[in-house]
């Protein structure tokens, strides 16, 4: 996937400040305050910062967590995941692969075939409905 590289004043310009908080400066956005978490239409989940397709509605399930939660991506190349040790926690975090852009994490408690749960904060993402 072609990366899209932007000066810190560009992605400031670009992106609203909860955005650049959370796609920039891996921040989480409070738990049920995001504007997807109850989003319940047909459509695809783009990546805030650059627009890259990363999750489709088909996948979105009610986790309780407070943020969108997915089983899978729209395909595994759009996502990269990082060990994050932050916090004092050992996780997995999700980055756009595209614009490395932070979305959330990935955990193995999800109700898909893969057991996964990928809890993306609504601010990393914008909804585009079929």
């Amino acid at each position: 996937m072609k990366k899209i590289e932007k000066t810190d004043a560009e992605w400031r310009a670009e992106l609203d400040p909860v955005q650049y908080h959370v796609l920039r400066e891996a921040g989480t956005e409070r738990a049920f305050a995001g504007k997807l978490t109850d989003e319940k239409r047909e459509g695809e989940f783009r990546c805030a910062g650059c627009g890259t397709a990363l999750f489709v509605s088909g996948t979105k399930f009610e986790s309780g967590s407070g943020w969108p939660s997915f089983t899978a991506p729209a395909d595994p190349q759009v996502v990269e995941e990082h060990r994050d040790m932050s916090h004092g926690m050992i996780r997995t975090e999700v980055r756009c692969a595209a614009c490395e852009g932070h979305l959330g994490h990935v955990f193995p408690d999800g109700p898909g075939p893969d057991g996964l749960r990928y809890c993306i904060n609504s601010a990393a993402l914008e909804f585009d409905p079929d």
